[in-house]
């Protein structure tokens, strides 16, 4: 037997040992849990009626073993339904077993809603057993594996690959604090036998996953000033990084083939694909139904109970949001916003329902051993650090799942048919505050509004909604997208004569550097009716928020205005603007300076660096300019950038969205994410400074691995 073999062989009796020993148990466990939800379904009258105790455990027993000899068999030709209804399909299918169940046996009968009901009972038992008792709730893909080894489809390798697990919106700093307050155990152990390190790293501006994942995934995050930006020379479309049909456009724009994931890698859970050919719950590609499914899917589904447990887990968590926002609310917990009914559920969706089926499938990935690199998204932490606060018990409830489903990723890799190194970080984190609306009693809309000429039509776009990846589970087919349609000829030819006129106008009056900060400060804002709310097709200026980050665009120009221009057209806007108290600093670009930053006391010219009065980008980071030149240069920067103010001592920003935890722009935690990495990986000393960077080292320690 040559080295190989041995390897195979010892490793074929260390996964069946396991499989063995956690499957008696599960067996055990799950007869029992099947047998208490029986009896809590029947107490409850929903439909579930039994004889008597003996025979609700013989009943248990005996769909067990329906489970064991049919739902192998029925999973893999179903597996399709089951995907493509979201799991109801499995629903279904554990309802048919127990009613086939109750048709062999007398003594109980099943209709009704007890149908839908008694498998989930039955699973959230199992599930709080297995817990108590420590079981092991992944045995059953072990013993799948052994299934495979003997059919010999699965074949020891010495070639290892790489899992990286994001969580999405954790800063640096958070981290630390969760890993001391013991919410995560596992990266603490990883971190304490030094088989891993953590680093921070700095985000781009904008701080969010759209730039951030374009950077990390595919090395290109140009042109994508924020979450959501308007495109003057198509027909001012808003373009929306989640957007089902802006997502596949974006990446079609940022992808050279060569992504992070391009080698036989898969993407899970992500806003794009880094180019795998395998993807599950991948923005980019959600629109392709055909690329939706594989047959990763079936570790989902490879036992009956699991389907049935995400959805009392999911349903828990339900009840905790509604829990939190009841604690929230007697205490008086401050900032706070208001949640609503609808999104507990989005909630659940985004932090169980996506981090169970997403563990479930990468612990396949590794069994299977077939795929070299995977990118995996989680949602949870992010979404509701939006709305309860980054340092929210809430918050660090989710992240101590979380770590749960690290713990599961790293037994499973013991088991996999080659080694595989994880590697845990985030693409952005959150800074909390009160919002610009709850501080100011305004949003930004009615600040632009007011600076306006009488009767300018404006259009925004402030909410939170599409924030986040919940909105895959609210509504997966809905193209959340807007369009601001061509005003016709006869206007378009009328703009471009307003534009040329202001033109030339302005290249005759320029104003010197000395003279800029007088008119910001000196600058007397007349006060100007409200115009009605109009559609983004009537539009002339459009209000866009991504965070703290305001973007404003003045869409009658199918150019961007510089700052002379601006100045004449809407003398009161910058001034206004850069006066608001809860407005940190204003960028616009000028034909006379270049790329402006204002402030209320002071200007930053990015271009040769030079500060008038104080500097308006003091307490956003030494690399702010840097940061701000860059976003400057994009094609879809907008007329006038605005970022709230920062308050450095209580370390809040103003979001101009209604979130407490928010990102986007720049201030605080939001720019300062992490990354856990193995030990042996050379990351080198120089600091990490943009989600491109980090592309060029993760795939320089990918080639080292010749993947």
């Amino acid at each position: 037997m040559d080295n190989g073999e041995k390897q195979s062989s010892e490793w074929y009796n260390k996964v069946q040992d396991h499989s063995r020993f956690y499957w008696l148990g599960r067996t055990l466990v799950m007869w029992f849990g099947g047998f208490l939800g029986f009896i809590i379904i029947d107490h409850l009258a929903l439909g579930l009626y039994f004889d008597d105790w003996v025979t609700a455990f013989l009943a248990a027993g005996l769909v067990g073993i329906l489970n064991a000899i049919f739902w192998p068999i029925l999973a893999r030709i179903l597996l399709p339904f089951m995907v493509f209804t979201v799991g109801i399909g499995a629903l279904l299918l554990n309802a048919l077993l127990i009613w086939v169940a109750s048709d062999l046996m007398g003594g109980f009968t099943i209709e009704g809603p007890a149908l839908i009901l008694t498998p989930i009972a039955m699973a959230a038992v199992t599930a709080v057993l297995s817990a108590i008792l420590t079981i092991d709730d992944d045995a059953t893909y072990y013993r799948n594996v052994i299934r495979k080894i003997k059919k010999g489809k699965i074949k020891f390798q010495d070639k290892p690959g790489v899992i990286f697990l994001e969580i999405d919106g954790l800063a640096f700093n958070i981290l630390n604090e969760a890993i001391e307050k013991g919410n995560m155990p596992t990266l603490k152990k990883w971190l304490e036998q030094d088989t891993h390190k953590v680093i921070p790293w700095e985000t781009d501006l904008s701080s969010q996953t759209g730039a951030s994942q374009a950077g990390i995934l595919h090395g290109n995050n140009s042109d994508i000033p924020a979450f959501r930006w308007v495109e003057k020379d198509k027909n001012n479309k808003i373009m929306v990084s989640t957007g089902l049909s802006d997502a596949p456009l974006i990446e079609e724009r940022i992808s050279d083939g060569n992504g992070l994931l391009a080698c036989h890698g898969a993407s899970r859970t992500n806003l794009f694909s880094g180019d795998a050919s395998d993807v599950i719950f991948t923005y980019s590609q959600l629109k392709n139904l055909g690329r939706f499914y594989t047959r990763a899917w079936y570790y989902v589904y490879s036992y009956p109970s699991n389907f049935a447990r995400i959805v009392a887990l999911f349903l828990w968590d339900v009840l905790l949001d509604f829990s939190s926002q009841l604690v929230h609310w007697i205490k008086n917990i401050q900032p706070r916003i208001k949640r609503g009914l609808i999104y507990p559920f989005v909630r659940a969706g985004a932090n169980v329902f996506l981090r169970e089926v997403t563990t479930a499938v990468v612990i396949g990935d590794m069994l299977e051993g077939k795929v070299d690199v995977a990118y995996v998204t989680y949602l949870g932490y992010d979404e509701i650090a939006h709305h309860s606060g980054t340092r929210d018990w809430d918050a660090f409830h989710a992240l101590k799942k979380l770590d749960m489903q690290f713990h599961r990723l790293d037994n499973a890799r013991k088991y996999a048919p080659r080694p595989y190194h994880l590697v845990v970080q985030s693409d952005h984190g959150q800074t909390n505050g009160a919002t610009f609306l709850q501080r100011y009693g305004v949003s930004l809309e009615d600040v632009v509004r007011e600076l306006m000429p009488p009767e300018t039509r404006i259009y925004s776009e402030l909410s939170s909604n599409e924030d986040h990846f919940g909105q895959a589970i609210q509504n997966p087919l809905e193209d959340s997208k807007s369009y601001i349609k061509g005003k016709g000829d006869k206007v378009a030819n009328e703009s471009k004569y307003i534009f040329d006129t202001t033109v030339k106008k302005v290249d005759e009056a320029p104003l010197v550097r000395g003279k800029i900060l007088d008119y910001l400060q000196r600058h007397q804002i007349g006060e100007m009716p409200h115009s009605k709310d109009v559609s983004s097709e009537d539009a002339q200026v459009i209000v866009l928020a991504s965070g703290n980050l305001g973007l404003i665009y003045l869409t009658e120009y199918s150019e961007r205005l510089t700052f002379e221009q601006i100045r004449t057209l809407y003398p009161d806007l910058i001034p206004g603007l850069v006066q608001h108290e809860g407005v940190g600093f204003v960028m616009v670009n000028s034909t006379e300076h270049g790329p402006m930053v204002m402030g209320k006391e002071g200007i930053h010219y990015l271009q040769d660096g030079t500060i008038e009065g104080e500097d308006p980008l003091a307490l956003f980071g030494s690399r702010a300019p840097e940061h701000l030149r860059r976003t400057n240069s994009f094609k879809y920067t907008p007329d006038i950038l605005v970022n709230s103010f920062y308050d450095s001592e209580n370390n809040e920003v103003a979001a101009f969205e209604e979130l407490v935890g928010s990102h986007g722009g720049m201030g605080g935690e939001q720019t300062q994410p992490f990354i856990i990495y193995p030990s042996e990986w050379d990351m080198g000393f120089e600091e990490i400074v943009g989600a491109e960077k980090l592309h060029k080292m993760l795939k320089k320690q990918l080639k080292h691995l010749e993947i």
